[in-house]
């Protein structure tokens, strides 16, 4: 899957662009704070709906106006494809593929796969849970559409369960009701469980090889599966909590609280691993996600760099540039050395100064 073309209007720090994009390796340069960043994230927004920061619509809408568009071409196994997004301050956003409206997120998921590698991925082993169920969650979205069935319902249920935990404390009476959103979170939850258990065994496929020999052959790294309760006690530690989380006014229990664990022998990572172990963990399972797109869409994912290649040192760089050779990119940077010291071959270069774009290559 190739991305052909980007334009916004009213995005960021963007009036108007339009950008054309080559099938490889495409490079954005220029000092801090001058956008782009922002183009990336247009890009990762207009294939999943969210923003990689967790900015919300009307932050990514130009100061001082209403609405914000983005409009991307994309082409996969020779058929056109055209998303076009619609931001507004104080309404949901709109969402057209090929010109024709689409009601729910989950109709986009899937049309292009992108995977989005930024500095702050490189903590994602030493960050909190919730960071791990994230990265879990999006790239499950793009891949299967009954999980985001499953999670969107989930999260539905498990946000009015809350509410009704926090008016219990002037009703009492609607204790009752808890048994109905009781039942949907097992019914979701074990779905939720199912699905990330299988994802996580298939990127352990991959992870190990990879981690190897970015780590010179030294470690083996090993992914675990950590849900906060098993399928099948779901339904049992509901009601065992259900009394704490009446008085705590929040569900205890569930996936909502899932961990993916980090292993190199039996040592956690998570917690006792080096920042260098943490660092090269992250990186390997970044190009594993790449992997596992290819072997379930069979098609190559479509890969943002924001800014990271100044993050790794020279050989760790060495092992990313020689695992993306193949995968159309887009990559942030300050400056060309890195690639030129690399030898890195490139295919278009832009240079971005002040929400302005020059292209220093033209041409595909």
């Amino acid at each position: 899957m190739i991305i052909d073309s980007v334009e916004l209007k009213n995005y960021r720090n963007y009036n108007e662009l339009h950008m054309d994009f080559s099938p490889g390796t495409n490079i954005l340069y220029g000092n801090n704070a001058q956008g782009k960043t922002n183009i990336l994230e247009a890009v990762y927004v207009c294939c999943t709906t969210k923003s990689h920061r967790g900015s919300k619509d009307r932050e990514m809408i130009r100061f001082g106006e209403d609405e914000s568009h983005i409009k991307l071409k994309i082409h996969k196994k020779d058929v056109p494809y055209r998303i076009d997004m619609h931001l507004k301050k104080n309404k949901a956003k709109g969402v057209a593929v090929n010109g024709i409206p689409i009601r729910r997120a989950s109709e986009l998921f899937g049309i292009v796969n992108v995977v989005f590698f930024s500095p702050e991925d490189l903590n994602l082993i030493k960050n909190g849970p919730a960071e791990r169920r994230k990265f879990v969650d999006m790239e499950l979205c793009q891949l299967n559409k009954l999980y985001v069935h499953s999670l969107v319902s989930y999260n539905r249920a498990l946000m009015q369960r809350n509410k009704l935990l926090k008016e219990l404390v002037f009703h009492p009476e609607y204790e009752e009701t808890l048994d109905v959103w009781d039942m949907q979170l097992i019914q979701y939850g074990k779905e939720l469980i199912q699905y990330r258990g299988n994802f996580i065994s298939q990127l352990n496929e991959m992870i190990d090889e990879i981690h190897w020999k970015l780590s010179g052959e030294k470690e083996h790294l090993k992914m675990v599966y950590d849900p906060d309760t098993a399928p099948e006690f779901l339904e049992t530690e509901f009601a065992r909590s259900r009394e704490q989380d009446i008085r705590q006014k929040t569900t205890l229990t569930g996936p909502h609280r899932d961990d993916v664990g980090f292993y190199i022998g039996e040592v956690d990572i998570r917690r006792f691993g080096s920042q260098g172990q943490q660092r090269t963990a992250a990186l390997s399972l970044k190009l594993a996600e790449i992997e596992i797109v290819k072997k379930i869409v069979n098609d190559y994912p479509v890969l943002l760099l924001d800014d990271v290649l100044s993050e790794l040192d020279s050989e760790r760089q060495n092992h990313l540039l020689e695992a993306i050779r193949h995968i159309q990119t887009m990559i942030t940077c300050t400056g060309l050395e890195d690639f030129v010291s690399h030898r890195f071959p490139i295919d278009q270069i832009f240079k971005v100064v002040e929400g302005t774009v020059i292209d220093e290559r033209g041409g595909h």
